[in-house]
C-alpha cells in the first residue's frame, strides 16, 4: 500500500497471509490459566459491534491492566473468535484482554471502522471493571490492519474525543502495521480509503505528536505484505517530534509470523510476546 511499506499486489495477499492464523485458534495449544469471562458484549447496534473479554483464572489481588486487541485482515475480513488464542496469550501475562469485531469494507468505508475501534475501546472501559480489569490502565494493540486501527485512535485525537474518552488510552502497540501507505495503489487501500477527500487523514504518521501515549512498534524483517519501513517511519517521526516510541525489528519473521509467535507453538521463534507484554507492564503498571 505504499512505495515503501504495504506492497502486497492485491487484497488477497493480505488475507492469505492472515488466514492461517485461524488454524491456531482451532488446533493450536492454548495458554493455561485463562478463560473467556464475557462474550458478545455490545458497543453498538450493528451485529459486528461486539466484543469478548479474556482474563486470568482464579482470585486476583486487585484489578488488572486492560488491553484492547484489534485483529487484522485488510479492513474487509476477520472475526474476534479466530483470535481468541492471541487474546489468551496476553491474558496469561496478567491482563484483561478485549477482542472487538468492527464493521468491514465494503459495507462501510473509512472512517467507520476507526470510529468502531474508538467506540469499542470506550465500551470496554465501561465494562471491564465487572470482570477484573482496570479502565484507568488501558492500552490498545493490533496486528496489520488492526495495528492501523490502534494507532489511529491513539494518535488522531478526534476519535476518542468523539466517544468522550479523550485520555483513555495510556499506551499503544502495533504489530506489522501500515502507518504510511500513500498513494493508494492496491485494492486493499483503494477499497477502504479511496473516496476520502484528504488521504493524509487516513495515515497514522500524519498524527504523530510529542504528547501521544507511548508507542511500541514491532515488525518482521521478512514481511512482504507490510514492509518494516512503515514501522521505522512512524517511530522516527514520533521521536523527531519528542514523542515516546520504540521500534523492534525481528529478523526473518514475515507478516503472519509476527503475531503467530503469540502461540505456544511458535513462541521460541522470537520474543515478541514477552517484549510487548513487558512494554505494557511498564507503561500501565
Amino acid at each position: 500500500m505504499t512505495r515503501r511499506g504495504f506492497l502486497a499486489p492485491a487484497l488477497g495477499a493480505l488475507v492469505a497471509a492472515c488466514s492461517p492464523l485461524g488454524m491456531l485458534n482451532q488446533f493450536g495449544p492454548r495458554d493455561a490459566g485463562v478463560r473467556r469471562v464475557a462474550q458478545g458484549l455490545a458497543y453498538g447496534d450493528d451485529p459486528r459491534q461486539r466484543f469478548d473479554l479474556h482474563a486470568p483464572e482464579g482470585p486476583g489481588t486487585g484489578l488488572l491492566p486492560t488491553l484492547v486487541f484489534f485483529y487484522g485482515g485488510g479492513w474487509d475480513s476477520g472475526t474476534r473468535s479466530v483470535y481468541a488464542w492471541a487474546a489468551q496469550a496476553l491474558a496469561a501475562r496478567g491482563f484483561v484482554v478485549a477482542v472487538p469485531d468492527y464493521r468491514l469494507v465494503p459495507e462501510v468505508l473509512f472512517p467507520a471502522f476507526i470510529e468502531d475501534a474508538a467506540a469499542a475501546t470506550a465500551a470496554v472501559a465501561a465494562a471491564v471493571g465487572d470482570h477484573g480489569g482496570d479502565a484507568g490502565r488501558l492500552g490498545v494493540i493490533g496486528h496489520s490492519a488492526g495495528a492501523h486501527l490502534a494507532m489511529m485512535i491513539t494518535l488522531d485525537r478526534r476519535y476518542m474525543a468523539a466517544v468522550e474518552r479523550p485520555d483513555l488510552i495510556r499506551a499503544a502497540a502495533g504489530l506489522a502495521g501500515p502507518y504510511d501507505f500513500l498513494p493508494f495503489d492496491v485494492p486493499a487501500s483503494v477499497n477502504a480509503f479511496g473516496r476520502t477527500p484528504d488521504p493524509t487523514l487516513t495515515q497514522p504518521v500524519t498524527f504523530a505528536r510529542a504528547d501521544a501515549p507511548p508507542l511500541w512498534l514491532g515488525h518482521g524483517t521478512a514481511d512482504t505484505v507490510v514492509h518494516d519501513d512503515d514501522t521505522m517511519i512512524l517511530n522516527d517521526r514520533m521521536q523527531a517530534l519528542g514523542g515516546r516510541s520504540e521500534a523492534h525489528l525481528y529478523p526473518g519473521l514475515d507478516h503472519a509470523d509476527l503475531i503467530a509467535t503469540f502461540s505456544p507453538l511458535f513462541r521460541k521463534k522470537a520474543p515478541v510476546l514477552d517484549d510487548v507484554s513487558g512494554f505494557f507492564r511498564r507503561e500501565l503498571g
